[in-house]
């Protein structure tokens, strides 16, 4: 699994307009093969800056299968326009992780 990680600043004034963009754009993102999650998290200190973390089953379906596609293209019209400056994008490998115990 990989993990892809993009720090999203969106322009000021306009993260209502990207939000119901994305809401569109999930759908697109999500019919792609080798997608297996994502999660977009807003941050609490600075309101026009999202995190965007998406599960890949490999950095190929992310790198050439998602963005090598026609769909990349509706995906790029969605939400591209809404990125100031434009974000960085990268993919991580887990190395260690401690699920939470059930509590009981």
């Amino acid at each position: 699994m990989v993990l892809e990680v993009a720090t999203l600043n969106v322009i000021p004034g306009k993260t209502g307009e990207f939000e119901a963009s994305f809401k569109i754009a999930m759908g697109i993102i999500s019919s792609m093969n080798g997608f297996l999650g994502l999660k977009l998290q807003r941050c609490y200190e600075n309101s026009n800056r999202y995190i965007l973390l998406v599960k890949w089953d490999t950095l190929e379906d992310h790198i050439t299968g998602f963005r090598g596609s026609p769909e990349y293209q509706d995906w790029k019209k969605w939400l591209h326009q809404y990125y100031l400056p434009f974000p960085v994008v990268e993919h991580y490998s887990l190395v260690e992780e401690i699920p939470k115990k059930n509590q009981q």
